[in-house]
């Protein structure tokens, strides 16, 4: 049985003629233990999806069972006490409190359940342990890097034994190195058994997935299982052929957009803000060109 599966699902917002499909009729089933990223551009419905499948929204249509329980209708109280129970969540962003310890943050989800303090202290501290932090608990995450903050927030989503754990851009804050350190922990999350499901723009990390599903104006246009450790060869040639792409053609597109700027009438302007961002691509795309004339 999936652990997660949803049917025709479709999430709309607004009414009438400014309606706006965020999904669009999606099936996806997601077995035990998958390690999945999800990728796309901006607009996709990525996050909406990740909304949806972590119960911090409901489908306007279709059904979404969770462990073989259709939750696509639960209450707001309800959803609450299923994603607490099942669904662990890190944000690129951390949401760490800023007056509380590490200690505390990491806590915070099991006084949710009613936890004694000593006890959820306890869970907290031996959870910052496995994340490697255990000399961090007294600080706040205002004295803590950007790799540290995100390791804090992985413990965080960890205290309450999840089976799933929902993870968006999980690495869009860090360096390189806090990145690999970051992704080499979800990775030995994943090992012991739990589901990931991970949102990123950053084809290295498709890596660690063993299944990549692509989004693209609210629908999954390629769903394939992929090998650990190697990044898909679809993905490659799509970086290769932006990487190798022509900065004459990125010179020119700059241009036709600037020239499709129609006339202004006389009592209507371009705002300062909108000129200086169409000068800037223009002034970058020109630069791009000279560099590579000269090599």
């Amino acid at each position: 049985m999936s652990v997660i599966k949803i049917e025709e699902v479709s999430k709309l917002y607004g009414f009438g003629d400014a309606t706006t499909v965020a999904l669009d009729e999606i099936n996806l089933s997601i077995e035990k233990g998958e390690f999945i990223a999800v990728m796309g551009p901006s607009g996709s419905g990525k996050t909406t999806l990740m909304n949806v499948l972590g119960l911090l929204d409901k489908p306007t249509h279709g059904a979404y069972k969770l462990n073989g329980r259709n939750v696509s209708r639960l209450t707001s109280n309800r959803r609450a006490k299923v994603r607490r129970d099942n669904i662990g969540f890190i944000f690129q962003s951390f949401n760490l409190l800023p007056k509380l310890t590490i200690l505390e943050n990491v806590a915070l989800p099991l006084s949710y359940k009613g936890t004694r303090q000593t006890k959820r202290l306890k869970a907290a501290g031996n959870v910052l342990e496995q994340v490697g932090l255990s000399d961090r608990e007294s600080y706040v995450p205002g004295q803590l890097s950007g790799g540290q903050l995100q390791r804090a927030a992985i413990a965080r989503a960890l205290v309450n034994n999840p089976s799933i754990i929902i993870a968006d851009e999980p690495t869009g804050n860090l360096d390189s190195v806090s990145a690999r350190v970051v992704m080499e922990l979800l990775s030995d999350i994943h090992k012991l058994g739990n589901t990931v499901i991970m949102v990123t723009h950053n084809p290295s990390l498709t890596r660690y997935a063993d299944r990549i599903i692509y989004m693209l104006d609210g629908s999954i246009v390629y769903d394939e299982s992929s090998t650990v450790g190697e990044v898909p060869a679809r993905v490659r040639r799509a970086v290769e052929a932006l990487r190798h792409s022509d900065d004459d053609e990125k010179l020119a597109n700059v241009s036709a957009m600037m020239e499709t700027i129609p006339d202004k009438p006389a009592d209507v302007e371009l705002t300062e803000k909108q000129k200086k961002r169409a000068a800037k691509k223009l002034k970058k795309a020109r630069k791009n060109k000279k560099k590579n004339g000269k090599k």
